[in-house]
């Protein structure tokens, strides 16, 4: 392991987060998996109840249903009103918040480590006891319709809605998680009660919580209140979905061309995903990798050219985003096959791979200082992983990733085979055509 980063592992409270000294986990009755990972050194503490639901898991016909759920849910109990809610958080200087993914839907709070009873009073609060009234349901979904019209105003967001939606071919990981406005239009209160009412039962619910706190004293209060709920939900089938090897655009009058160039990629827990993590890095990943200095530090080409690895529990993408002019589109396209080929074929550049090394670990140190990320970190972990990883275990794993094993991945990963390009901008009637995404 990297001398520096070795001792910088030690030091966190002598190894406490390296070895994960703090990790703790009880099963309810019900099902519920409480998580903790005590950090006494902080002054805060983080927890976020995890519904295994997402936008995945929904219908066509219910697609953005489970973020409608999400905004309803701050929307008062049988015990508070919206701004109780918002009032009481705010008068102990936290944070209460929400959001939606493919996967799952996370609420959480944020306080100071003593303010922990009241954030787990008020999470349960609103995941027990939602209201869900009728006047809340029709503002929220207008509140909803304005956001969906704020996405589609902002190309360089929406242009990775369309890219999930065509790559996926029409399956379920592909639906915008906000819905369309016609499905958001249509949903029926009775029809948003039933999905919550099959979705977030215990077995499908995680509590996770990192900080000053006590995992004893934290599995008897939410014993106390989720451990009460008694509804089940079926085994859920997921059908994991291929990758669609396609060009689209959307032509619209922009200042500038927005695109996504992607393939296939890893799922969340593949073996490979320490490679994966470092090839993205030299892909396109920081300011030092080879799509930002070659394409905006060398070329001018683009203010904003990144790459990253949307990554799921049966499937993944590697995805590279650019936004460029019209003229430019064809030549940034070409520049970024060039590095899938250079990463495939040609050896890797003087301590290019020890560098993406130390930026992974210096990331992950970085985020280990806020409850938080160790929140989050835990929930994923469950997730995807089933068990606890030590930061330990992740550093070491960077660390035996060799050159070869990144190109063997490349070439598995740079399949044109696999080549999905959706573009939005103005591009019509360019003639563009599959035959761009070559690698010869």
């Amino acid at each position: 392991m990297d001398p520096f980063f070795d001792e910088s592992c030690k030091d966190l409270n002598n190894g406490w987060i390296a070895t994960g000294a703090g990790y703790r986990k009880t099963v309810l009755e019900n099902g519920v998996r409480v998580i903790t990972e005590r950090i006494p050194y902080l002054n805060s503490v983080s927890i976020g109840v995890w519904v295994l639901s997402g936008s995945r898991d929904e219908e066509p016909h219910e697609n953005g249903i489970s973020h409608f759920i999400e905004h309803l849910l701050f929307k008062g109990t049988e015990r508070r009103t919206a701004f109780d809610i918002a009032k009481e958080i705010d008068s102990v200087g936290g944070s209460l918040n929400a959001f939606t993914g493919r996967e799952y839907t996370c609420y959480y709070a944020k306080v100071l480590d003593k303010n922990l009873p009241l954030a787990i009073d008020l999470l349960s609060d609103i995941f027990m006891h939602p209201l869900m009234d009728p006047k809340d349901v029709e503002k929220e979904r207008m509140v909803i319709l304005q956001e969906i019209k704020m996405v589609e105003d902002t190309p360089d967001d929406y242009i990775h809605d369309l890219f999930n939606q065509v790559c996926w071919g029409g399956h379920p990981l592909g639906f915008p998680i906000f819905g369309t406005t016609e499905r958001v239009q249509s949903f029926s209160r009775d029809q948003i009660c039933r999905f919550f009412k099959e979705n977030y039962s215990p077995n499908r619910t995680i509590v996770c919580a990192a900080g000053n706190l006590d995992h004893e004293e934290v599995v008897s209060r939410i014993g106390e209140t989720f451990g009460q709920i008694s509804r089940s939900s079926k085994p859920r089938e997921r059908q994991t979905p291929e990758p669609v090897s396609t060009t689209n655009i959307w032509d619209r009058e922009l200042e500038q061309v927005h695109f996504c160039l992607g393939t296939r990629g890893l799922r969340y827990n593949h073996s490979l995903r320490f490679a994966s993590y470092l090839l993205n890095a030299i892909l396109g990943g920081g300011m030092s990798s080879r799509l930002f200095q070659e394409i905006r530090e060398n070329r001018g080409l683009a203010y904003s050219v990144y790459s990253y690895l949307p990554a799921y529990i049966d499937t993944g993408l590697v995805v590279v985003y650019a936004g460029t002019n019209e003229e430019s589109f064809r030549e940034v396209v070409e520049l970024i096959l060039k590095e899938f080929r250079c990463l495939k074929k040609e050896s890797f550049r003087n301590g290019e791979l020890e560098t993406a090394k130390r930026q992974l670990k210096g990331n992950l140190l970085l985020s280990l200082e806020s409850s938080d990320n160790l929140m989050t970190r835990l929930a994923k972990n469950e997730i995807y992983f089933g068990s606890y990883l030590p930061v330990g275990e992740i550093l070491k794993g960077i660390d035996e990733v060799k050159e070869e094993d990144l190109q063997r991945l490349a070439e598995e990963l740079f399949d044109p085979r696999y080549f999905c390009l959706t573009v939005l901008g103005p591009l019509g009637g360019n003639g563009l055509g599959q035959d761009l995404l070559t690698l010869d």
